[in-house]
């Protein structure tokens, strides 16, 4: 049998990263030799290696001090498939953001905790206490396959969404990393049992009869050198998508027959957010359908399209890594021709599939089995003690005394389940004390609302996005209140930069960072994020909000019913297109006349050959800016060159 991986084309210059990865003695070096010295951060090399372990160095920037040594701190992330936290890792994790982090845990968006904070010196006990709790870091982030997503409804009675949940665990399983680093380094290489993985795992990963392993003992999925850039998973159940299936490396659908038994899974592939500003090879892609897979076969056909991307995907750009660019590059058919190869056989048609939407399970649901799931809906996902606001101690203090385990959402809330009816009163009672809304009383602005963490503790921040977004929703309701929109809601997504990590690219209104203060305005994704958004303007100053949005929300107020029912904000830009927006915006007239801004702003006149006037005029348009503010940018950089 020929060996696909000797095909493989020779690529002459891998980037930094792949010769690490190579060197790392399977993920222990340089991280193992730099843990023990004293010293408050590990080197550039070593903080690479320490990403596959779970775990970002980062410094607080609210505390540099030029001339003084930076204020090095760790984040660590934990690895929860399908978002699933008992309650001895929940407690754990609790106690361990007060003792080493900084007193609060943050939901992701890929449903697992961060910790921020932790001091280097700190950084291997509060690893091994949560593997010791039933946790794991190993692969939370780092270029292998990331934490596998599924919808967080633990519906005792509907069989598809247990098999969501169980296929999460298995794959998140099948493709963890076999090299022994992680309990080498973190537990002095104590084994921790941890849940029995599945049989039907073990084999899996051992077969290889279309070559799909390596020929590496220590990691015969991913190699020495692991993947070429991260790697997402999720799986859903048909008309669910809490996951953001689009936004995947590869989406699962589980597909049952009528009396509710697995019978297979629909396959997308090819999703994926992060782009670079001002680099336009880099791009947001959604996930495309690629066919169907019997559940017998689901391991195989994981493991043939991550060997297609092992193997195939770009190892010298890292911008250009990800499976989106090979996808794209290639087309669907070659690459479901290239996988099906790895995968033996031919890949059967997508099935049809219901409408999907978007669910987040905030309030009450019975499970189906005569007990109740409750969830809570946090703000950007910190899970804090501020003031009147008591959310950390309550959650301790419902888990100590109930034992509830938890499921974290993708949309960095949390759902408390397996809750004895009779508990109701007394756990609404508990949050209601500790100033926790119901989510009934949540403006749906914030409900649908997310943002990454940003400043001041990632380093790829360019601007304000969770400290932010709070005074920006309120200035947005503002706005529509004033427009007499006061029923109107849509899903709003904001990051400091382009890495895309709240899916700002699926948002109805989506606010990117592009320079400190400033944000690209995306727009048109759908309410149920199952259609990216575009860029419409490319650098919206925040003090500016208002005027933007207003003369958009105004023609949205005129304009946005469709075949005789209002349309979502999304699905309204997205019909009328950007030509029409940027047309009425330049002939919009405030309510009253001039805004105030207007009336007070002191007008330069400067004369321009009519040429350049005409060139200015269409960048504008293109852009989606003022004349004044491409004019005042391109003087501006010219002074400073002066």
């Amino acid at each position: 049998m020929v060996n696909t991986f000797s095909t493989v084309p020779t690529q002459v210059k891998r980037s930094k990263v792949e010769d690490l990865k190579e060197k790392s003695n399977y993920l222990r070096e340089p991280v193992l030799s730099e843990l023990g010295l004293d010293t408050n951060h590990f080197s550039e090399d070593a903080t690479q290696i320490l990403k596959f372990h779970g775990s970002y160095q980062q410094d607080n920037r609210d505390n540099r001090v030029k001339g003084q040594e930076k204020d090095y701190q760790f984040m660590l992330r934990t690895r929860s498939p399908g978002g699933f936290i008992p309650a001895e890792l929940y407690l754990t994790l609790d106690r361990l953001a007060d003792t080493f982090g900084n007193g609060t845990l943050r939901v992701t968006t890929r449903q697992g905790f961060q910790i921020h904070g932790i001091l280097k010196r700190n950084l291997k006990a509060a690893i091994a206490n949560i593997v010791r709790s039933m946790g794991s870091t190993l692969g939370a982030c780092g270029d292998l396959n990331r934490n596998v997503m599924a919808p967080p409804a633990p519906y005792r009675n509907r069989a598809e969404y247990q098999y969501a949940q169980d296929y999460a665990n298995r794959i998140a399983d099948l493709l963890t990393p076999q090299s022994g680093a992680y309990y080498e380094i973190w537990l002095d290489g104590e084994k921790v049992i941890s849940g029995e993985e599945h049989p039907e795992v073990k084999a899996a990963r051992q077969r290889n009869d279309y070559q799909t392993n390596l020929p590496d003992p220590k990691e015969p999925i991913y190699g020495e050198q692991y993947m070429p850039r991260k790697f997402k998973i999720a799986v859903t159940v048909p008309g669910d998508n809490s996951v953001d299936i689009y936004t995947q490396d590869i989406s699962l659908i589980v597909i049952t027959n009528a009396v509710g038994e697995l019978e297979g899974f629909n396959v997308l592939a090819g999703g994926g957010l992060g782009r670079t500003h001002n680099k336009e090879e880099t791009f947001a892609r959604a996930a495309d359908p690629i066919g169907y897979v019997a559940k017998d076969d689901v391991y195989d056909l994981v493991k043939a399209i991550v060997a297609t991307q092992r193997d195939y995907g770009d190892r010298t750009q890292r911008r250009h890594a990800r499976m989106k660019y090979l996808l794209n590059d290639w087309g669907v058919e070659k690459f479901r021709q290239r996988v099906e190869k790895y995968f033996g056989k031919p890949l059967a048609p997508f099935k049809s599939l219901p409408e999907f939407k978007y669910k987040d399970f905030l309030g009450w649901h019975e499970q189906g089995d005569g007990k109740l799931f409750y969830g809570i809906s946090i703000e950007n996902g910190r899970v804090k003690d501020e003031g009147s606001f008591q959310l950390k101690t309550a959650l301790k203090t419902l888990v100590q005394k109930f034992s509830l385990p938890m499921l974290l959402t993708p949309h960095q809330n949390l759902i408390l389940y397996d809750i004895s009816p009779e508990l109701r009163g007394e756990i609404e009672s508990v949050l209601s004390r500790s100033g926790v809304q119901p989510v009934e009383a949540i403006d749906p602005l914030v409900r649908y609302a997310m943002a990454c963490p940003a400043m001041p503790t990632c380093g790829l921040a360019i601007t304000e996005s969770e400290r932010a977004i709070p005074a920006i929703l309120d200035r947005i309701r503002a706005l529509l209140d004033r427009m007499g929109l006061e029923q109107d809601c849509f899903v709003v997504r904001m990051t400091g930069c382009p890495n895309g990590c709240a899916r700002p690219y699926m948002a109805e209104l989506g606010f990117v960072g592009m320079t400190p203060e400033s944000y690209q305005i995306w727009l048109g994704g759908s309410p149920s994020q199952t259609r990216l958004a575009e860029a419409y303007m490319d650098k919206m100053p925040i003090a500016d909000l208002e005027r933007h949005l207003e003369p958009l929300f105004a023609y949205y107020k005129t304009a946005r019913t469709q075949n005789g029912k209002p349309e979502s904000f999304g699905d309204f830009c997205h019909r009328v297109g950007f030509a029409a927006l940027r047309e009425y915006v330049a002939t919009y007239v405030p309510t009253g006349g001039k805004s105030n801004s207007e009336k007070h702003r002191v007008r330069y006149r400067v004369n321009l050959r009519p040429n350049v006037f005409e060139n200015l005029k269409q960048a504008a348009q293109n852009e989606g800016r003022t004349l004044a503010e491409i004019a005042s940018d391109a003087i501006e950089a010219y002074l400073q060159k002066s």
